[in-house]
């Protein structure tokens, strides 16, 4: 049985991120588990720009990007395990592992980090009734024959769901000579960055439907067409605006679900709005010494803010192993109806804490009050708010009180 003072699950970019912090903070004996063979997470198949800005202040690709982690932990030195799936986490912190080169592992840690990102919603999942043709891929799938496999998957595309990898697919399959008819989204608003509306779909002059989806799929072994029908305010098809499109691809983008099946197993309690593990200001879940940072926690729109929130989740985790505890976090975190996805959930009152969350559907001209009790912490203005974008607001711990919960509430 091996002892560390770290266990890192995933190496994608929360997970190095982490590891490079923990290391600069004095806790470098660190062990990174990642099921790839490669480290680098999602991003080494996003060979598209746009990472980088928040973070390093340029425009980076995906690999870039990563690139400049992995390499960080190579010169640290600091070590790492790819081709290796945990396949169990105990409340006690106890790691078992399967290792293509080193077999069955047994690692003992003072304190885990979860970064294992995020799984895409399949089509069993929204239940799209219909055969079962080939040629029916979800966006991430599509992304990697393309981009690290050089196999196209099909030349006539339907995309359903307008999340930001559906639509980087969009002028991904464009550029690569296959006609995207249509973007179709179920819900009456985007669900994915301004930014990419703009740069993928009106550059590429690809249409956006709004309250659209598939209702049918056609084909006996290669997919042949697609129903496609509008939708009502409760997102039910109605009744006499079925359209039938021929193709031979159906991309999905309809949503990434946190993979936090060793969250579980841990015991660690699950936050209903992001559906990843419920955690203090320090990232720490309800099992003391067991942290997640990145999209196992909650799902990002920018991998800049999985980086930053991995490194201030590698502070605490640091304190956790050099001091044995962190103050007790017995405070709420709530928002009122607007607020979605909102972390932390809890916190201490003693020390920073940056709030996420995001909107429940776009607004203008509103008003971002953080209130606890009767006094008003901070207030934000913004001419806009998406759902397709996280917001992120600092608090200092000598604006904080001891006592009393905190209430995030959107004013518009």
């Amino acid at each position: 049985m091996k002892q560390v003072d770290v266990v890192i699950i995933g190496g994608g970019p929360a997970g190095l991120a982490a590891a490079i912090q923990l290391y600069q903070k004095g806790v470098t004996n660190i062990l990174i588990l990642e099921r790839e063979k490669k480290l680098g997470g999602i991003l080494r198949q996003c060979i598209h720009d746009g990472f980088g800005l928040t973070r390093f202040g340029e425009t980076l690709s995906g690999p870039e990007y990563a690139s400049r982690f992995v390499r960080q932990v190579e010169e640290l030195k600091i070590p790492y395990l790819t081709d290796t799936t945990v396949l169990e986490l105990t409340r006690e912190r106890m790691v078992y592992a399967s290792s293509a080169v080193h077999g069955f592992l047994e690692i003992q840690a003072k304190a885990v980090v979860l970064a294992m990102g995020c799984r895409e919603r399949t089509r069993g999942a929204i239940s799209i009734p219909g055969t079962r043709p080939s040629g029916v891929y979800t966006a991430g799938v599509a992304q990697a024959y393309i981009n690290l496999k050089n196999k196209m998957v099909g030349k006539e595309v339907i995309i359903l769901g307008s999340g930001d990898i559906g639509m980087i697919m969009a002028r991904r399959m464009t550029l690569e000579g296959a006609h995207v008819q249509g973007v179709f989204e179920i819900q009456p608003y985007p669900s994915g960055l301004p930014r990419n509306i703009e740069q993928c779909l009106h550059d590429y002059q690809i249409p956006l439907y709004l309250s659209h989806s598939v209702t049918e799929i056609k084909g006996t072994d290669r997919l042949e067409s697609v129903v496609i029908s509008q939708v009502d305010e409760h997102l039910n098809p109605i009744p006499g605006t079925e359209k039938e499109y021929p193709c031979d691809t159906l991309i999905l983008s309809v949503g990434l679900i946190p993979e936090n099946e060793l969250t579980w197993m841990a015991g660690a309690r699950e936050d209903q709005g992001t559906k990843g593990a419920a955690v203090d200001e320090f990232y720490q879940t309800t099992v003391p010494g067991i942290f997640a940072a990145g999209n196992v926690l909650h799902v990002h729109d920018l991998v800049d803010f999985v980086s930053l929130e991995a490194e201030r989740l590698a502070d605490g985790a640091a304190r956790f192993v050099q001091e044995g505890d962190l103050p007790g976090s017995g405070l709420k975190v709530q928002g009122d109806g607007m607020v979605g996805q909102l972390v932390p959930t809890r916190f201490s009152g003693q020390e920073d804490v940056t709030v996420s969350f995001r909107v429940r559907r776009p607004v203008k001209n509103c008003t971002i009050m953080i209130c606890q009790g009767e006094k008003t912490v901070k207030q934000v203005k913004r001419a806009k708010a998406l759902p397709a974008e996280m917001i992120q607001i600092p608090l200092r711990a000598a604006d904080l009180k001891q006592e009393g919960d905190l209430e995030v509430k959107v004013v518009w």
